[in-house]
């Protein structure tokens, strides 16, 4: 131990989305169509992990500013997030979301597509509201609206990468970086610039942001072969069967050598009615590559060039969280 207080990440995480609940629920007015209103409503307010806005409001904090004036950029970020989730599941046909059904299917295609819009539309009105300087203002409109270019970037090339050529490591990691690290990395500059941090240390937490966020990721996808079904709520496989390019994958097959499990690995992924004795056989493959253990390497590495990223900061409590998030990300079970 390096003499810190530890700090359990998810029971903070608990609190302070309990604290957000109230102001993301407070933006969406009733008005026609409700329809449209209640769509809108739907994701922000069923909750989740918050991780996004917490990460404003604590960069906010640690560098010393006033968090109450970061509440409005946290709740936008959470709409972005969310706007993103909407046409996230509409794109890949999904049906549930965090034990609800899904936007479209509750309300149809053509209004899913609207509540996106209507959130992301949201996002900016709110940010456009900040009690902040003109030029930070600028700034953050600047970040955030980059990182949701950057967003469409990256979910066009997680599309592209199922187009079933060979992905490499770089184009995952990119890809990642851009579907899932910006938005992490412009809320933590966003709130930084709040809190009065010079463009140097707002600059130095995005980079820690950014890679959380690739480890939090490629953490996911781990999970998504090896993880426990009851508490990730997802089948462990679906993934190989769906024939997504992971860390795990990219790096098995560049690095399987026997041809003939290579040939029986390449024979399962992407196949949608695999068995689970399929799923298994690929486990195991996986298993004897070592690219599982290269996948938790690699995580365990961005996890820790991350925390690395917070040395310009003072030691505080905001800081502590920010750290503990970040090894949530490489120990959490969902």
């Amino acid at each position: 131990m390096d003499g810190r207080i530890m700090m359990d990440a998810k029971q903070e995480l608990a609190r302070m989305s309990e604290e957000l609940d109230s102001a993301i629920r407070s933006y969406i007015k009733d008005e026609e169509p409700n329809n449209l209103v209640e769509a809108c409503r739907q994701y922000p307010y069923h909750g989740g992990k918050r991780m996004r806005p917490s990460m404003v409001i604590a960069a906010c904090g640690a560098v010393g500013g006033d968090k109450d004036k970061a509440v409005p950029l946290a709740v936008a970020i959470e709409y972005i997030h969310n706007f993103t989730l909407i046409h996230d599941d509409l794109m890949d046909g999904d049906e549930k979301r965090r034990g609800m059904t899904t936007s479209h299917v509750k309300y149809g295609m053509p209004t899913a597509v609207l509540a996106g819009d209507g959130l992301f539309a949201k996002a900016f009105e709110i940010i456009s509201t900040m009690d902040v300087p003109s030029d930070v203002m600028r700034k953050i409109l600047n970040i955030v609206s980059v990182a949701v270019w950057d967003l469409a970037r990256g979910q066009q090339m997680d599309i592209n990468n199922e187009n079933g050529e060979k992905v490499t490591m770089e184009q995952y990691i990119e890809t990642i970086r851009l579907k899932t690290s910006v938005l992490f990395a412009s809320g933590a500059a966003g709130g930084a610039l709040i809190g009065g941090a010079d463009d140097d240390v707002a600059m130095a937490i995005r980079d820690y942001a950014m890679s959380l966020g690739v480890a939090f990721q490629m953490y996911d996808d781990i999970l998504g072969i090896i993880g426990d079904p009851a508490k990730t709520g997802k089948s462990a496989g679906n993934d190989i069967r769906k024939g997504k390019s992971t860390v795990i994958v990219c790096h098995a097959l560049k690095n399987i050598k026997n041809k003939e499990d290579l040939d029986r690995f390449e024979s399962i992924l992407g196949k949608m009615d695999a068995s689970e004795d399929e799923i298994e056989i690929a486990r195991n493959i996986l298993k004897r590559t070592g690219s599982i253990d290269y996948a938790i390497e690699m995580a365990e590495k961005y996890t820790k060039d991350a925390i690395s990223k917070l040395d310009c900061l003072k030691d505080s409590k905001d800081k502590e969280f920010m750290i503990a998030l970040a090894e949530y990300a490489m120990s959490r079970d969902v």
